[in-house]
């Protein structure tokens, strides 16, 4: 089964029998490389918790951590694809949730939970973010559009880093592991992809720091001062701050790293 479902012939001819096509306002496209697959599920192994997969799309992915021996649900939003996962599926013990991933209740998932997925990627950076802020999961393994990736797992003072790194740094550890190039996927995307793994630590929600983080990176031409100036931080008090750091005045936002922010975070709401 696999075999057919990771080749593009496999996929068309599947897609023809059910009188279906990829639908790019979903972000489908379909994993077609049983290669690359392989070294999903690897990278995803030991799977010490119950995976949840978004977007199963044909299956295959559902398919092949099932054979692995993982307790897989696999929430789908597009219920055109019910008969295709019945028949790919048929005879696994997977639980099939046909609703918007962004909808669903992840805050009520078991503790030590994993996620698995090729995600479209439309939804894939609230998706994440929001799963992080859960605690619920213990590891989340998923594919993503080569510059989603890099700004995840991005350090300071290069061009992808940003907001939504440092988000990630404060919830997990997170790797790229490897890039998938578009000939992996039916239909193929025009963009690379990549997957990454994030390990999530415990850690307290901080609203005061992601506020700080989103009022620095809102004019990311500016210096972190003014930045912080115009929304409404006090004017000394920021200097005093950075003083304090040993920061220049002049600095920007993406030179800091998370550490930084946390004790600028203190300095300004003491």
């Amino acid at each position: 089964m696999l075999n057919r479902l990771t080749s593009p012939k496999g996929i068309r001819e599947l897609l023809m029998r059910h009188g279906l096509f990829a639908d790019k306002r979903l972000g489908q496209n379909f994993l077609a490389s049983e290669a690359h697959l392989r070294r999903i599920v690897e990278a995803a192994k030991p799977f010490t918790g119950p995976v949840y997969e978004v977007g199963p799309g044909l299956g295959v992915l559902t398919r092949a951590l099932a054979e692995a021996g993982a307790q897989v649900t696999a929430i789908e939003k597009d219920q055109r694809l019910k008969p295709v996962l019945e028949e790919t599926l048929k005879g696994l013990p997977v639980k099939l949730i046909f609703a918007d991933a962004l909808a669903f209740p992840w805050e009520e998932v078991p503790e030590g939970s994993l996620l698995v997925a090729n995600l479209p990627y439309n939804i894939a950076t609230p998706l994440v973010t929001r799963l992080l802020q859960t605690g619920r999961f213990a590891r989340l393994v998923f594919l993503v559009q080569k510059e989603v990736a890099e700004r995840m797992v991005a350090r300071p003072n290069t061009p992808s880093y940003g907001l939504l790194s440092l988000r990630v740094a404060y919830h997990a550890r997170a790797e790229k592991l490897f890039d998938l190039p578009p000939g992996a996927f039916f239909p193929p995307p025009k963009v690379v992809s990549s997957l990454v793994r994030l390990t999530p630590r415990k850690v307290p929600h901080d609203p005061a720091l992601f506020q700080l983080l989103e009022a620095a990176f809102s004019q990311r031409r500016k210096t972190l001062k003014n930045t912080l100036t115009a929304a409404g931080y006090p004017k000394e008090k920021v200097e005093e701050a950075l003083k304090n750091l040993g920061l220049p005045r002049e600095i920007r936002a993406e030179a800091l790293d998370l550490y930084h922010f946390q004790r600028l975070k203190d300095l300004l709401y003491t």
